[in-house]
């Protein structure tokens, strides 16, 4: 089991380590994260309608954008002048979802009632 670990990446002295970590840093902004979650539910936007689904500027999406390219998040295609941006593969989707879920359960939790022990 611990081989297969290693070989896919897994293990915790894995190169992909630090390169994970970039990538978390990469999409803690409320803004990536939104964009990707946007992406997630449509096929390919443009930068105008992303702008639009977010509620910033074309300029400050076309530069998170352009972050999340370079990381290969996104991928674009050109038609005519428009260009248009779809997540590249579902794992930063994923990423995104399970910190979601990871959200809700900690807002659920600190909701719940908490049960101390009865001293005796």
């Amino acid at each position: 089991m611990d081989a297969d670990k290693q070989m896919c990446g897994l293990g915790q002295s894995s190169e992909f380590v630090e390169l994970a970590v970039e990538v978390f840093g990469l999409l803690a902004d409320a803004t990536r994260v939104r964009i990707i979650l946007a992406l997630r539910e449509n096929d390919e936007l443009s930068v105008n309608h992303l702008a639009d689904i977010v509620a910033k500027s074309p300029a400050a999406v076309s530069q998170h954008l352009a972050k999340l390219r370079m990381a290969r998040i996104v991928s674009t295609r050109q038609d005519g002048q428009r260009v248009f941006y779809r997540l590249t593969n579902e794992h930063a989707s994923q990423l995104v979802s399970d910190a979601i879920f990871q959200a809700e359960h900690a807002v659920a939790d600190d909701r719940l009632p908490h049960h101390h022990a009865e001293r005796a």
